[in-house]
């Protein structure tokens, strides 16, 4: 039997998968804050308690990219879970949609956060670069599947 809501700690999370016209997928690196290893990620990140998940996207992307979005149609939804000895279980929920740039420029507005920089990786690269956060995985096969490749 699973777990009642009130027994584990839960994180909402949004991330925008954006291509540009030149089959170049963006991308944010986080630093990790010591909780994870350094790597490339989609941008996006922690909804907070009051906001629209939707709201939450631009906010975080707009911090991690200098970019201003339109959110899109949902792509999917993945979870992970994580039990340490001695803490409350925890659940990551995170949602990724697409997302169009309306406005803005490349460079990372946050200060003090998780993202060092963000940068365009065309898309037949993603997958060797050597560190890779699981969501830009997930989201990169499924931007494949709906594309047919």
């Amino acid at each position: 039997m699973g777990l009642h809501f009130t027994e584990y700690d839960l994180r909402i999370a949004a991330y925008a998968w954006i291509v540009d016209d030149h089959d170049r997928v963006l991308l944010s690196w986080s630093n990790g804050e010591g909780r994870f290893d350094a790597a490339w990620s989609l941008p996006g990140g922690g909804i907070d308690f009051d906001e629209a998940i939707r709201d939450g996207l631009v906010r975080e992307v707009r911090e991690e990219t200098g970019y201003d979005v339109e959110v899109g149609e949902f792509v999917l939804d993945h979870f992970f879970t994580r039990r340490r000895p001695g803490e409350k279980p925890f659940r990551a929920q995170r949602f990724v949609y697409l997302a169009r740039i309306v406005g803005g420029e490349l460079g990372t507005l946050e200060v003090g956060g998780s993202t060092d920089y963000a940068a365009w990786v065309p898309l037949a690269e993603v997958t060797a670069q050597p560190a890779r956060a699981e969501i830009v995985d997930v989201a990169l096969a499924a931007h494949l599947e709906r594309s047919g490749a």
